[in-house]
């Protein structure tokens, strides 16, 4: 699992990672069982065995540590090898789905997504903690694709970037209006479509422009 870089923290004794994941755990049960707006960190606190303190030291309040703990979740995702581009975008996409159906995946994501609309801050610690991190999952499979000969190797850094952030915001953005937003099933019959779309629109990058196809003597322009 994929472990955050925690932030620089005042002198003294080191952060114990079974604390951590033990608040991060009791963060997602009070969110199934309690709810965001009942959740509070004494709770968590309770349920996680630790002193109040110990949470304040880690987590500014009850927004940072709910995205800590979605986060988690999304850092079990896996690019699997299935042997095609197509076949591993169903595999992570249907990963994807199956976790935001999960209530703490679910209502923990919504609340503070909403909460980041007034908060910059908090609307960072999301893009850094989750976004950023996820990003990870294309860069991978775009890596094995290129491997097989599926997908052209990118010459331009800074087109290859941009690329990477389009096709992590069209997947998420997606599967979560699907899932969160319309409140339908992301199953398989929905993620074989969806993904038939997204591969085709990434095989086409290989070819050149529609434009530079045309011959501009040709009086039909084809």
């Amino acid at each position: 699992m994929h472990r955050r870089t925690p932030p620089p923290g005042r002198a003294g004794r080191p952060r114990s990672a079974t604390a951590d994941a033990a608040i991060l755990a009791a963060t997602r049960a009070a969110l199934v069982e309690l709810g965001w707006s009942k959740l509070t960190l004494g709770d968590v606190a309770m349920r996680a065995g630790v002193a109040k303190t110990t949470l304040y030291r880690r987590w500014a309040g009850k927004n940072e540590l709910v995205v800590d703990a979605v986060a988690e979740l999304f850092d079990e995702l896996r690019v699997p090898d299935r042997g095609s581009l197509a076949a591993d975008i169903e595999g992570v996409v249907l990963q994807f789905a199956a976790i935001l159906a999960r209530p703490e995946a679910r209502s923990g994501l919504m609340a503070v997504v909403a909460e980041s609309t007034r908060d910059e801050p908090l609307r960072e610690r999301i893009r850094a903690s989750i976004v950023e991190r996820q990003k990870r999952l294309v860069l991978e499979g775009r890596a094995r694709a290129q491997a097989r000969g599926e997908l052209p190797p990118e010459s331009d850094p800074g087109e290859a970037a941009r690329t990477v952030d389009l096709i992590f915001d069209v997947v998420a953005g997606a599967v979560v209006h699907r899932t969160l937003v319309s409140a339908e099933p992301a199953d398989e019959q929905w993620v074989r479509s969806f993904t038939r779309v997204l591969a085709t629109g990434l095989t086409s990058l290989a070819a050149p422009p529609f434009e530079s196809r045309t011959r501009p003597d040709s009086p039909s322009g084809a």
